[in-house]
């Protein structure tokens, strides 16, 4: 019986596989730039694209793809396959150095935001040495970066390899401060925890608005949802638990360290946590974590939901980004040790993330920013979009300590005394955990909990690592120069810990006084929506930073502000024609339907028994006939909202008018459906309702 040790990454060329294909010297340089982030050596090229295509081969591959993230937020591929023509009419398998480092997609249907016209069609991929290539299906799948002919980022990979990249030089030059002189590289690490819903197919393709838009836009509360958190942790249902099976067996083959899963808060919702791994490659295996999630729920005939919010009244999902920064020597950098009050390099490295995450707020509130987030942050399951950040006891003590230049007593380990002796004796953490913190410390790492579940954690982490590494160029910048660097280290640390004070909140997130004090007293910024936060990308300082160091370009920034606000203005437009198709030619003559039946029935009966009064029939048909009546009113409402969009001037203000009217005519419509559907009898609903849809996974 194979073992999981037996097939793990069997489908990607890793480092064992290059070890035993390559030269000594193909290897060592390959490795170098994989470890070191040295210049990659086109002359290894060729040998590397040989022993690429035979173990490909040899695994039955038949194409190759240059696999890339391009700025529609889910991957792409182009197929080639590895035969050429042979004179003798047949064919031979090939694959060269060439086709290994540069493909040439066409890119003229991917979005730009005005980078390119349509008619520049040429855009290049170029190979990622540093993800590993893999099979999928029959396919060598090779990580590349995305550019268009002049040369400008149209993926999410590219700038991401660039901040990974800036937030590596800044560190290396605290590091130095500090003596370390060995240490040849800094990256940054991540380990995000996937949320998702499982729904049976049939009821999904029997809803509209889930086969249209990912997501219910109709639905009344079904009688029992969430309450009795009965779900959360629970035993795993057969069903669901043969897909996370077959899903864990297609991730590992594929090298992804799937290692949690569990059910969630909301009934059919579950979650899928991985190891740690280099951000670069994390995010790349996220992507082939939720394309696998929806491919092998169809084999079990389900439907995979990784929208943030599918259902309303229940938990949405998220997708917790666990970030860390760590040397190639294996030191996290954000470990506190025994003594996190004398390891001032951990409280200097803690500082940079700080006041990187005080002095960009804004950056990172429009990293996680689409219309289905929108729907999700600030409710129960959620952070607010307000950001702050979660340290705990402990460190707050010690910054405390540092600000007011006092004594740090130290947190005392307490020993968790259970009551019953057979029980393990263990000593408590330090601090409690913060579900409420859009950004917690916990242990050795930061939880950013803002991101929707179908985002790619590439826009976080390029926003997280960018900012970042701008603290640590400040603190270098002012300590190099310094003529007492142990004085001025401690004045710094003691001035950003005043400084950005307001940005640290320990209490409960979701309390209605916590926004009050954060935007009123503390200052802090509170982007509700997409609309609200995606433009303020290109402010000045924004752009200074992420240009200065080299993460984007100006041309860039621009075009993906236009492109995530074109994105959210398209989603929000889909649905509400969705809607105006589902009440106008399901919904509304359903409950017509009904109502006339009811109608005629209570004739009858009055023309039986002339003094039955029918009352039951009457109050349901007079009620009916109003929502009838007001459901028909707001759903031309929407189409008189939607249909003004062609007047705005530019995307901003089409955002803004889908925020300020196309949304609050959605809801309106939407709330007195749901109120008929609670007066209309099922067998005359035309879709799957809460109810069957949440329980319907035996």
């Amino acid at each position: 019986m194979k073992t999981v040790s037996d097939f793990f990454g069997s489908m990607v060329f890793d480092d064992r596989i290059m070890k035993a294909t390559l030269s000594a010297k193909v290897y060592g340089s390959l490795k170098h730039t994989i470890d070191e982030g040295a210049p990659l050596d086109p002359s290894v090229a060729d040998a590397v694209a040989s022993a690429m295509k035979d173990w490909a081969v040899s695994k039955g591959a038949t194409h190759f793809t240059h696999w890339f993230q391009p700025l529609t937020g889910i991957t792409a591929e182009k197929h080639d396959g590895f035969i050429s023509p042979s004179p003798d009419g047949g064919v031979i398998m090939e694959f060269s150095g060439k086709e290994l480092i540069k493909g040439e997609p066409d890119a003229s249907s991917f979005p730009s935001g005005g980078l390119r016209a349509t008619f520049e069609a040429r855009g290049y991929t170029a190979w990622d040495p540093t993800s590993y290539a893999f099979i999928k299906g029959k396919t060598l799948c090779i990580p590349t970066a995305f550019c268009s002919y002049g040369g400008h980022a149209l993926d999410k990979k590219t700038p991401l390899l660039r901040s990974m990249e800036a937030l590596n030089r800044q560190a290396l030059r605290v590091l130095r401060l500090f003596g370390n002189d060995s240490v040849k590289r800094v990256v940054s690490s991540v380990g995000p925890e996937q949320e998702y819903f499982l729904i049976t197919k049939e009821m999904y393709d029997a809803r509209p608005d889930l086969r249209y838009c990912g997501r219910t836009l109709f639905g009344s509360r079904p009688p029992k949802g969430q309450e009795m958190d009965d779900h959360y942790f629970g035993a795993i249902k057969p069903r669901v638990a043969g897909f996370m099976e077959e899903l864990n067996e297609e991730l590992w083959k594929l090298g992804i360290m799937a290692k949690t899963e569990h059910n969630e808060v909301a009934p059919a919702q579950h979650e899928l946590a991985p190891i740690y791994t280099t951000t670069n490659v994390a995010t790349d295996h996220n992507q082939l974590t939720m394309e696998m999630m929806q491919k092998v729920a169809s084999r079990h005939g389900l439907v995979c939901l990784l929208h943030e919010k599918p259902f309303d009244g229940v938990n949405g999902s998220g997708k917790h980004n666990n970030w860390s920064i760590s040397t190639n020597e294996g030191q996290n950098l954000l470990s506190p040790g025994d003594t996190p009050y004398e390891n001032a390099q951990f409280l200097l490295f803690l500082c940079a993330v700080i006041k990187a995450v005080d002095d960009y707020q804004d950056l990172l509130r429009i990293s996680v920013a689409t219309a289905g987030n929108d729907h999700r942050l600030g409710a129960n399951e959620a952070p607010p979009a307000v950001i702050s950040m979660f340290l705990g006891d402990e460190l707050n003590a010690v910054l405390e300590a540092i600000e007011t230049d006092t004594p740090y007593q130290g947190a005392e380990k307490t020993q968790m005394k259970l009551g019953v002796d057979v029980l393990p004796k263990f000593n408590r953490d330090t601090t409690d955990r913060n579900r409420t913190s859009p950004f917690a410390f916990t242990g050795n790492k930061f939880e950013f909990r803002m991101l929707g579940s179908s985002n790619s954690i590439a826009c976080a982490n390029i926003m997280l690592n960018a900012a970042v590494a701008e603290s640590l160029k400040v603190y270098a910048d002012r300590l190099e120069g310094a003529e007492d660097f142990e004085t001025a280290l401690h004045e710094m640390i003691k001035k950003t810990i005043k400084d950005h004070r307001r940005i640290i909140f320990n209490g409960n997130g979701y309390d209605d006084a916590w926004i009050k004090e954060a935007t009123e007293v503390r200052g802090l910024l509170n982007y509700r929506t997409t609309a609200d936060c995606m433009p303020h990308l290109l402010d000045q300082k924004n752009v200074d930073m992420l240009t200065s160091h080299q993460v984007f370009t100006l041309e860039e920034l621009q075009s993906r502000c236009e492109i995530m606000l074109e994105n959210y203005c398209k989603t929000v437009t889909i649905e509400a024609n969705t809607m105006i198709s589902m009440a106008g030619t399901q919904i509304a003559p359903a409950v017509e339907k009904f109502t006339a039946d009811l109608a005629g029935n209570a004739s009858a009966k009055k023309a039986l028994v002339p003094s039955i009064t029918c009352a039951y029939e009457m109050g349901v048909v007079r009620k009916l006939s109003g929502l009838t009546d007001q459901i028909i009113e707001k759903t031309a409402d929407l189409q008189q909202a939607e249909a003004s969009l062609t007047g705005a001037k530019d995307i901003i203000e089409e955002s803004c008018m889908i925020r300020d009217t196309v949304i609050p005519r959605m809801q309106a419509l939407r709330a007195v459906c749901d109120e008929a559907e609670t007066l209309t009898a099922k067998s005359y609903w035309p879709f799957p309702t809460y109810a069957d849809i949440l329980f319907s996974v035996r």
